[in-house]
């Protein structure tokens, strides 16, 4: 009798646990480019936190969505993260390995992302953030509305001449193939040089002498206009001997798309692709 009334009991409760559903996620984004997403797919409640960044309009394309969730601290540790309750965290590779180690070890359920240097890399990553968040259905539908966009764009840009072009930087590096500027470049009807005529990969060492005999039609910079945009580079070798630095021949992208990984890159590919070829924009 006593065992019958156990599994009577025993079958209620389950019964009541499919009932109630699946228990409720919250996510804490750890990186800008899974903010990004997270505001995208999630539902309010679903969001914990977000990064550091998040509130940034120099590094964050949703800084005023950001500001109505919690954002974690600079530097943070484990416990900063995991006060908010979270089901999941989303990391990137570039995270710091004690971090993710510290979380694992708390049982914590860490979504690692290592690959956001195309499109396709980022229309992956949706699906991954929205399969986490139960909105399959909205990952496709953003995935088709960025497609939608890229296919117009391309339509436009049909039969244009590519513009040769770099993206200068005060670091003494510049980027060429398996960047986010190469991904780009190639979907504004754009040839990066670096890539094309030094065969850099990544973000390498500028080849400064070389770079002087490049006859480039445009610099990609981000900044809020082109004067400011190109003013460090004015006074900085070997770009100002460059012709096209001295002619303010430039496409300027708003600092946070620079090197966006998220769906956002679209917008990107819009305002470069419209500078290089404002003909096919008339």
């Amino acid at each position: 009798m006593k065992t019958l009334a156990c599994l009577t009991l025993g079958l209620f409760l389950a019964g009541a646990a499919l009932r109630a559903g699946p228990a409720p996620v919250r996510v804490v984004s750890q990186t800008v480019g899974t903010d990004e997403l997270l505001v995208a797919l999630a539902a309010p409640a679903q969001i914990a936190a977000l990064s550091p960044l998040a509130g940034d309009p120099d590094f964050s394309a949703v800084p005023d969505e950001a500001r109505k969730y919690p954002i974690l601290p600079a530097n943070g540790d484990a416990e900063s993260i995991l006060k908010y309750n979270p089901t999941v965290v989303l990391c990137a590779d570039y995270s710091r390995p004690e971090l993710v180690t510290q979380l694992r070890r708390a049982g914590m359920h860490v979504e690692i992302f290592d690959h956001y240097l195309t499109l396709e890399d980022t229309y992956a990553n949706i699906r991954r953030v929205a399969r986490v968040l139960g909105a399959d259905q909205r990952g496709e539908a953003l995935i088709a509305s960025c497609a939608a966009r890229v296919r117009a764009l391309q339509a436009r840009l049909k039969g244009a001449t590519p513009a040769r072009v770099i993206a200068p930087s005060t670091y003494g590096l510049i980027p060429g193939t398996e960047t986010t500027f190469q991904d780009l470049c190639d979907h504004v009807g754009a040839e990066n040089l670096a890539a094309t005529r030094a065969h850099l990969v990544g973000h390498a060492p500028q080849p400064s002498e070389q770079m002087l005999t490049w006859q480039l039609d445009f610099v990609v910079v981000a900044g809020a206009d082109a004067k400011s945009a190109l003013a460090p580079f004015r006074a900085m070798p070997p770009y100002q001997f460059m012709e096209v630095v001295r002619a303010g021949r430039v496409a300027v992208l708003p600092p946070y798309l620079i090197s966006c990984v998220s769906h956002h890159r679209v917008r990107g590919y819009e305002i470069v692709a419209r500078a290089l070829h404002p003909e096919v924009f008339k």
